[in-house]
């Protein structure tokens, strides 16, 4: 199994001070040749950092791509590091010259005698054309290793990318193939999970099983690597039937479903219709709801009542309610969900209260305290939480469980 290591170069992707694109947008593209990154580095501008990086990253890989560092200034020094790295010299091309005078003279441009640097390039290398700039890129072979150097500049690193090196990878590659299935889940935590997955999470396994939390989703990937496309997807397949029999009701969806595109698809199937009223949130669970495509359909009002007049005069929540159990209690939830599912004369509506932070708390409601309530015809259900973390993520959090609420609650 051919695999690859990327490696960013430049003092300003070290520091911070420029988000490494590139990196990311290799990652994905090289997954989708079949060919899985097994190591990153980022190093700053330096001859011997460089070159000893690629020294580990050829350990690591058989294909090494780079990124930055092919410039016409003093700290772009991948095209010294690269040849140090390969045992080689670096040899002026006469022809590469020319293409990038002929650059400058096209767009009327002068050309600085610093660009001359940019035709220098190790001794049996190869340059790579860059129709979008000046920094040619450079493929070379070393150690049975294959060796890329692109420019930094994200859309020329890109186009050249796609015009002069994901052929060759492929070619390289063969059949072999890699697949990543996403299984989504809500409502217990990723140590639960790993609990309940046992075995199919061990590291070293084919296909291997990442997960990664957000806002208390969170995602099982199922990575795949086999000499086949056909043969990766069957693996893939067969660990999500694993996961969804092992996990139950836990799994809400796969790929990139959002909890809220699974519960609009419900409501659409069931020809059911939802309000909703929010104090805490703020009208973050209307936005999830309407973020979808197609949520007119389902979707018929919202409430966002901060004070306590807006929960009496809004949604009719009784000022005794109120004065009994405050504003933030199971009741008041209650009482929201039932005034919004009456006003908006829907099938489902859902209630949120709670003190989102960083202030409000005490010792008997603390920050991050939560009620919601899903009400329906028959019935409803009513929970209380303690969400932690500041204040946008105990907001987000209280609207997807609201959504997961709503989306068990309907298959009864």
């Amino acid at each position: 199994m051919r695999k690859a290591s990327i490696v960013s170069i430049g003092n300003e992707v070290l520091s911070g001070q420029t988000i490494d694109t590139n990196a990311s947008y290799l990652s994905g593209e090289l997954l989708g040749a079949g060919i899985p990154v097994v190591s990153s580095y980022t190093i700053g501008d330096d001859i011997e950092s460089i070159a000893r990086t690629f020294r580990l990253a050829a350990g690591d890989a058989d294909m090494i791509l780079a990124t930055g560092g092919l410039g016409p200034t003093d700290d772009d020094v991948t095209r010294q590091a690269l040849a140090k790295f390969l045992g080689a010299g670096l040899v002026f091309e006469d022809a590469l010259f020319r293409k990038i005078e002929d650059y400058f003279e096209r767009r009327n441009l002068r050309m600085s005698s610093r660009n001359r640097v940019q035709a220098y390039i190790p001794a049996g290398a190869t340059a790579l054309a860059n129709t979008a700039g000046t920094a040619p890129g450079i493929m070379a072979e070393g150690g049975g290793k294959l060796i890329v150097a692109l420019p930094g500049v994200p859309a020329e690193m890109r186009r050249m990318f796609e015009e002069s090196v994901v052929g060759k990878l492929k070619e390289l590659a063969g059949e072999q193939a890699v697949v990543v299935r996403k299984v989504r889940c809500f409502g217990t935590g990723e140590s639960n999970i790993a609990e309940l997955v046992g075995p199919l999470m061990e590291r070293g396994r084919n296909p291997l099983i990442n997960s990664t939390a957000s806002h208390g989703v969170i995602t099982l990937h199922i990575i795949s690597t086999a000499n086949n496309r056909g043969q990766a997807e069957a693996m893939a397949k067969e660990d999500e039937r694993l996961l969804r029999q092992k996990l139950g009701e836990v799994v809400y969806g796969s790929g990139e479903q959002t909890l809220a595109a699974v519960v609009g698809e419900e409501l659409s199937r069931q020809n059911k219709t939802i309000s909703v009223a929010e104090s805490c949130t703020g009208g973050w669970l209307a936005k999830l709801l309407t973020d979808v495509p197609g949520a007119s359909g389902y979707f018929m009002q919202g409430w966002v009542t901060y004070s306590d007049a807006a929960k009496t005069g809004e949604l009719g929540v009784a000022a005794k309610l109120l004065e009994r159990h405050g504003s933030v209690s199971g009741e008041v939830a209650l009482a929201m969900g039932e005034g919004a599912r009456k006003t908006a004369v829907t099938d489902y509506a859902i209630g949120i209260t709670g003190i989102a932070g960083p202030s409000g708390g005490s010792e008997q409601k603390p920050v991050g305290l939560v009620y919601i309530s899903v009400v329906w015809a028959e019935g409803s259900e009513t929970k209380r939480f303690v969400f932690s973390g500041d204040r946008e993520a105990i907001r987000r959090r209280a609207a997807h469980t609201g959504l997961n609420m709503l989306r068990l609650n309907m298959k009864v």
